[in-house]
């Protein structure tokens, strides 16, 4: 399963870019390039917000 951030729920707190994950960056707010997700998850259970979901 892949991810993407939810824009409204993301604070922009970089939490994410603590699993060194290559296919997360941080302009005003995290985006995840689903191309290069390999839906390990370790974003999502990194994020204090809960705004790192599933990819659907």
């Amino acid at each position: 399963m892949k991810y993407k951030v939810n824009k409204e729920k993301c604070r922009a707190c970089k939490m994410c870019l603590r699993s060194r994950c290559p296919a997360i960056k941080i302009t005003d707010k995290a985006e995840i390039n689903i191309e290069k997700c390999n839906g390990c998850g370790l974003c999502a259970s990194l994020c204090l917000v809960e705004a790192i979901e599933e990819y659907k």
